[in-house]
Order: C-alpha cells, then sequence, then structure tokens
C-alpha cells in the first residue's frame, strides 16, 4: 500500500493528502512530527533527503516534492481524473497551482507573523496582485477545473483547486478577508465545504498551535 508522510498541519502536505482523499487511493498515512524534529531522523531522510514533508513510498517508487508527488498520482491513478486533457485547460490549470506556489505561499510568513511585525506595502501589493489574478481567472465557474473546459460537470475540481484550495481557505483562517473578491471568496466556501476538505481541516487547538509554533521559528531565524 502507498506509505504517505506528512505533518496534518502543514499546507504543503495537505495538497497530497486532498488529492489521495479526492482520488479515492488506498494509502498508509504516516505523520512525521516536526515540532519533535522527525523529519531530521535517519529513516526519513532516507526517504527525503531534504528533511521536507510531504513524501511517498508507492512500492518501489519513492516521490518527494508535493506538485511531483500530484503529477505521479494523477498518473499512477487515472481514475477519477484530475487533470484536462485539452491543451488551454491544462495551461490554466497550472497557472492557477504556480500562482499559488509563487506568489502566494512566499507571503505566508508575513501573514501569520502580522501580529509582530507590520505587513509591509510590498506584500500587500503582491497578494492584492494574486487574489484579482484568480478571482478573473474564475470568471462564472464554480471551480478552475471549469476553465478551458467545454461543458464541464458542475462539481469539476483539478489540480489547480487542490493546491489553491490548500492555501486560499489557509490566508482566510489568518484573517485575510476576500470580500473585494467574491467570485474567489465563493469558490473557497464551496471547496471547503467538500467532504475531502472537511476531513483535513485542523482543529481550532491545533490551528492556534501550529500558529505559535510557527512564530516561535521565526523568531529563532531572526535572532
Amino acid at each position: 500500500m502507498l506509505k504517505f508522510y506528512y505533518h496534518p498541519l502543514s499546507p504543503i502536505a495537505r495538497r497530497v493528502w486532498l488529492m489521495l482523499l479526492e482520488k479515492q487511493i488506498p494509502h498508509q498515512p504516516i505523520v512525521v512530527d516536526l515540532a519533535a524534529r522527525q523529519q531530521l531522523e535517519p529513516d526519513f531522510l532516507a526517504i527525503s533527503p531534504f528533511h521536507h514533508v510531504p513524501a511517498i513510498v508507492d512500492e518501489d517508487m519513492r516521490v518527494i516534492e508535493s506538485i511531483a508527488i500530484m503529477d505521479y498520482l494523477e498518473l499512477r491513478y487515472p481514475s477519477p481524473a484530475l487533470t484536462p486533457n485539452d491543451p488551454t485547460a491544462i495551461a490554466k490549470m497550472r497557472v492557477v497551482q504556480m500562482i499559488t506556489v509563487n506568489e502566494l505561499m512566499p507571503n505566508f510568513i508575513p501573514i501569520i507573523n502580522a501580529a509582530h511585525q507590520p505587513i509591509s506595502a510590498a506584500v500587500q501589493q503582491r497578494l492584492t496582485t494574486a487574489w484579482q489574478f484568480l478571482e478573473n481567472e474564475l470568471q462564472e465557474q464554480k471551480y478552475f477545473g471549469g476553465l478551458g473546459v467545454i461543458s464541464p460537470p458542475e462539481n469539476q475540481i483539478n489540480l489547480g483547486d487542490i493546491v489553491a484550495g490548500a492555501t486560499v481557505p489557509l490566508f482566510h483562517r489568518l484573517g485575510v478577508s476576500l470580500t473585494d473578491y467574491p467570485r474567489l471568496d465563493a469558490w473557497r466556501q464551496r471547496i471547503e465545504a467538500r467532504p475531502a476538505w472537511q476531513q483535513t481541516r485542523p482543529s481550532e487547538e491545533n490551528f492556534q498551535r501550529w500558529q505559535r509554533w510557527i512564530q516561535l521559528q521565526i523568531k529563532r531565524q531572526t535572532k
């Protein structure tokens, strides 16, 4: 059975977790306790030498890095499909993924640390640009999975929805308002209502504990 190494509060690991649940891929979840520094233990380093989660081991195949894992899972377990066939739709899906990875995630730390250090104008502008881009990209579709696809099913999601869906709701939960982006906010509410998102949503207690842990790491790095 496929082994999935993750931490339940990692938004990057959550991408793969959501995909495993959406595709209903049988797997053995293995929690790597980051606070206890299990990611630095020899057994895990043999799987993920850069000591990052997530990682998977599928029979003799080891894959690290979330986007690579998702691509592997999509080809290895093709049904239900979470990647379109049309070149335009594939490009739009990839853009949503990369905007999330390159424009949203680098600005995650300033948001979580906002109580201790004001968010800079540059970070605000970068986030505003990303929110507006995603708002415009959605058009009138319920999910990013409908972009570039002719007559998609109403509940069609793709890997763009999963990557963005592991990140955008996190910003919202940290206090970032999306009221100026009504289509994106409606998408957020829709995606969070899906069973996979409900199953992987951290409790408020765990979420607060995770925030404090991240803030502690920031404090240690800035000393």
